[in-house]
């Protein structure tokens, strides 16, 4: 009945504004700058074409190039030029009297263009970076059903994520968990992209990252080359775009997450750019307004960009992300609405960065940045049933990251990518960890950690890129890390090769050791810790691409990854330490670790992804895996990720320039999981596992269908997003856990999203 009320309302206020709109021959500008991919120098007399106006331009001296008064609509951009490989950037929208901006780098190509045609346009690739990537533009993250317009739920429709718990951001990526990831924004590196989240791991329900910033992301799940370091899994790279160089645009938008708005415009007459967001939720300040208290949890976040050209050789860059967090909870709002916790939580984070580009010329280019992050948690858990101090966390952890990387070009054949990082930690640890029953019914005494930890960690890298004949490169790549916590050197040595067979098939194949530190959560609470190894990896992959048509890429993967050197409790032998952080939110304290633990995960991938070319775009995605660890005592056991089988299928339809309606259906093996030994847990009125079935069972398999509608009004100068999303939306009942209820004493389950309908506006003016 409610959501029929809902849809009403909104179905009304459709109509109120079409009443308004002038679509008629409204039109807005298209304009960008065309690069080299290799040099990031201008490329001069690039041919830019609109098929679908038969209309077009070409770059000036400066590698810029205007496409003025085009009609409102979406559109292909086709860039073509000699002695480069032809891309298409797809989804280009006009919006009235604004001005859209598409940059495009077009990477050089030994075959001759005049003779052959080359057909791929749609799909980028770097030569470092030739497996285990997929790249989405911003239109494709803002408009995907079912992401909410967080960037990192977008990506849940790839092959290479499990599918868990559909009310958190946790990537889990080829068998391996949320510690693992690493995310970067123009080179700077960002410990976790979500508000409220689990220390020492990527894991958090709602993400700070505002897609209205962003350009385009590139993901790598696996076999990333030796630029990156500390990580298993895989590798975020988002890009920001630059604000408008020539007007002031602004935009405000309203969801349920929250509102906020963005203001951008030029600097210094057009030499630099800003662009800057703010958002807040306000669930909260409704039920203030009708003197509900149910501490619902408040969180707002401030970023942007600011981009200066020194000359036509240096640009300077400064990005910063700000995130601010709270809950405050009572126990008797806790007994009402079942919480078996209640909270007195504060965080918020900071990193701010300055990244120098330096082109030097036709030889290649560098960047160089330096950024300062800042985390400060605040938070007090108490136990709802009799008010008991569980956990006392006050942290405040300090960053210093230094980051260059250098792309040198000595020949067509040969190219080196290198460079060196340094990260510089002061982190104070004010932490109190109160007696309580682990999940095997045991007695932990309480804990108190209270110190200061100064350490730091250096590396370099370098790859080698070799292209002995034509479609064939060859990347060797090493990497070296010092880790001065636990005074150890690794280095990683990875190898990749790129075969194309024709213009439309390739194989790819890599191999790579990869080391990530222990989180400092853990590895701060006992000296002792300090002879823990860094766990690593060893990760092999073979694929296989093959263009079914331009905008149509079927790609196929085979992946192994072998784990060696995890942190495990000898008193908790059946439990995989790093998995921690998804099962209990946090990681609990430990007087006793080794680095025994050894884990294994291999699966086969398969992806047909389609680019909008005309009126319809797509993804069908399917894999088969198996992730298992080895415990303490030696026995093989099934990861809680290990979902078996994912199967995913999404698209979408534009009929015009101002409708467009999308879908999402996501279908998924049941996690692994451990049953309660219900005895032993109504005895100590808390869930206790049984230890003798550990992950011998399996929740119902997952299965979620998200639609979306989106609407655009245009009007004289402004354009209005209206959209309508529901996520789940046949009402399926998935089950994220089995859980004890501590308040009734009996067997509960956590489920996932019910039927939940979304409205969303933007105004852009």
């Amino acid at each position: 009945m409610k959501q029929g009320l809902l849809l009403l309302l909104i179905l009304l206020f459709f109509i109120s504004i079409t009443a308004f709109a002038q679509e008629g021959n409204l039109t807005g500008s298209i304009k960008g700058k065309v690069l080299d991919s290799e040099t990031k120098q201008p490329l001069i007399g690039v041919n830019i074409y609109i098929p679908d106006l038969k209309a077009g331009c070409t770059t000036d001296l400066e590698g810029e190039y205007s496409l003025l008064k085009v009609k409102i609509g979406s559109y292909n951009l086709v860039f073509s030029y000699v002695g480069y490989e032809k891309i298409t950037i797809p989804d280009v929208i006009v919006r009235s009297a604004r001005i859209t901006y598409a940059n495009a780098e077009l990477k050089p190509t030994n075959i001759n263009l005049e003779a052959v045609e080359i057909t791929a346009g749609y799909f980028s690739r770097t030569e470092s970076q030739s497996i285990s990537a997929t790249s989405f533009s911003f239109e494709e993250i803002r408009r995907a059903p079912g992401a909410g317009g967080d960037v990192s739920r977008i990506i849940f429709g790839l092959p290479s994520l499990a599918k868990v718990n559909d009310t958190k951001n946790s990537l889990i990526v080829r068998g391996g968990s949320p510690v693992e990831n690493g995310f970067y924004i123009d080179n700077i590196e960002i410990s976790n992209i979500n508000h409220f989240p689990v220390q020492g791991s990527s894991e958090g329900p709602i993400g700070i990252i505002n897609v209205d910033l962003i350009e385009n992301v590139n993901f790598l799940s696996g076999g990333f080359n030796s630029s990156y370091g500390d990580r298993l899994s895989s590798i975020m790279e988002l890009k920001y775009r630059e604000g408008n160089r020539t007007t002031t645009d602004i935009q405000l938008d309203m969801s349920f997450q929250g509102f906020g708005g963005v203001i951008e415009g030029p600097l210094a007459g057009g030499k630099g750019s800003y662009v800057l967001s703010a958002r807040r939720s306000y669930l909260d300040l409704i039920l203030d307004l009708m003197n509900e208290k149910v501490g619902m949890p408040t969180y707002a976040d401030v970023q942007g960009k600011l981009i200066y050209d020194i000359s036509d050789k240096h640009k300077l860059s400064i990005i910063d992300v700000f995130s601010h967090d709270n809950q405050l909870m009572n126990q008797a709002d806790a007994k009402e609405n079942k919480n078996y916790v209640y909270t007195d939580y504060l965080y918020y984070s900071n990193t701010a960065g300055l990244n120098w580009q330096y082109l030097w010329g036709t030889s290649g280019y560098s960047n160089t940045s330096l950024s300062h992050t800042l985390r400060k948690t605040d938070g007090r858990f108490y136990q709802t049933s009799d008010a008991k101090l569980l956990v006392n966390n006050k942290t405040l952890e300090k960053e210093i990251n230094l980051r260059n990387i250098n792309h040198w070009i000595a020949g067509k054949a040969l190219k080196l990518e290198f460079g060196a990082e340094a990260k510089f930690i002061t982190n104070n640890y004010n932490q109190y960890y109160n007696e309580y029953k682990d999940l095997l019914g045991q007695n932990t005494p309480a804990i108190t950690m209270n110190k200061t930890l100064n350490t730091y960690r250096a590396g370099g890298f370098a790859n080698l890129i070799l292209k002995p004949f034509a479609g064939f490169t060859f990347t060797p790549g090493l990497r070296a890390d010092y880790y001065e916590f636990n005074k150890t050197t690794n280095v990683s040595p990875r190898v990749s090769l790129s075969l194309e067979v024709d213009d439309v098939t390739t194989f790819t194949g890599s191999f790579g050791v990869y080391y990530q530190a222990v989180p400092l959560v853990i590895a701060a609470q006992n000296e002792a810790f300090k002879n823990l190894k860094n766990p690593k990896s060893y990760q092999y992959i073979i694929g296989f691409s093959r263009l079914l048509e331009e905008s149509t890429k079927l790609t196929l993967e085979f992946y192994n990854k072998s784990y060696h050197d995890f942190p495990v409790d000898p008193n908790q032998p059946n439990l995989f330490l790093f998995d921690q952080a998804a099962m209990e939110n946090l990681f609990l304290p430990h007087y006793n670790l080794v680095s025994t633990g050894t884990a294994n995960s291999k699966g086969v991938e398969l992806t047909i992804q389609k680019k909008l070319a005309k009126d319809f775009y797509g993804l069908i995605s399917g894999s088969y895996s198996k992730a298992t660890y080895n415990s303490y005592e030696g026995k093989t056991y099934d990861r809680i990720y290990d979902n078996r089988f994912n199967f995913a299928i999404e698209g979408g339809y534009k009929p015009n320039e101002s409708w467009e309606f999308s879908l999402r259906w996501l279908y998924a093996g049941g996690a692994p999981y451990t049953p309660f030994n219900e005895s032993a847990s109504y005895a100590a009125a808390k869930g206790v596992l049984d230890a003798s079935k550990t992950n011998s069972k399996r929740l119902p398999d997952f299965h979620s269908l998200n639609i979306r509608a989106d609407k655009r009004f245009h009007f004289q100068s402004s354009t209005l997003i209206v959209y309508l999303s529901v996520w789940n939306a046949y009402a399926r009942e998935n089950i994220a856990a089995y859980t004890w209820n501590e308040i009734d004493n009996k067997p509960d389950k956590e489920k996932m999203w019910g039927l939940l309908p979304i409205f969303g506006i933007e105004f852009e003016f």
